[in-house]
C-alpha cells in the first residue's frame, strides 16, 4: 500500500504541474524528487513490487487517488483529468521528467 500511496502522491503532483503551469515551483520539484526515490527505493527492498508498475488494476487505483487528491488541492473538477494514467511508468520515474 506504501507504494501506491507514493505513486499516488506522484501522479498527483505530475497533475498539478500539467494543469496548473502558473503555480510551478521547487517545492513541486522537491516532491517528485522525493517520491520517485521513495518508490524506486520500495522497489529495490522488494523486488517483486515491481511488477505492480505493469499492473494496469494498481495504476488505475494509484491514478484514481492522484486524480481525487489533485482535484481537491487545485479546484479543478475531476473530469478535466484524464481517465487513466497517460504517462508511461518508466517516464514517470525518471529523474528530472516532466509532462507537458
Amino acid at each position: 500500500r506504501e507504494l501506491e500511496s507514493r505513486m499516488a502522491v506522484l501522479l498527483a503532483h505530475l497533475l498539478k504541474w500539467q494543469y496548473q503551469p502558473d503555480r510551478r515551483g521547487k517545492s513541486w520539484q522537491s516532491t517528485f524528487k522525493l517520491q520517485r526515490k521513495r518508490v524506486l527505493r520500495a522497489i529495490t527492498k522488494t523486488p517483486s513490487l515491481k511488477a505492480s508498475l505493469s499492473d494496469q488494476d494498481w495504476l488505475d487505483d494509484a491514478w484514481a487517488d492522484a486524480a481525487v487528491q489533485a482535484a481537491k488541492e487545485t479546484g479543478i473538477e475531476m473530469d478535466i483529468f484524464p481517465e487513466s494514467c497517460p504517462w508511461n511508468m518508466d517516464d514517470v520515474l525518471k529523474e528530472g521528467w516532466l509532462p507537458g
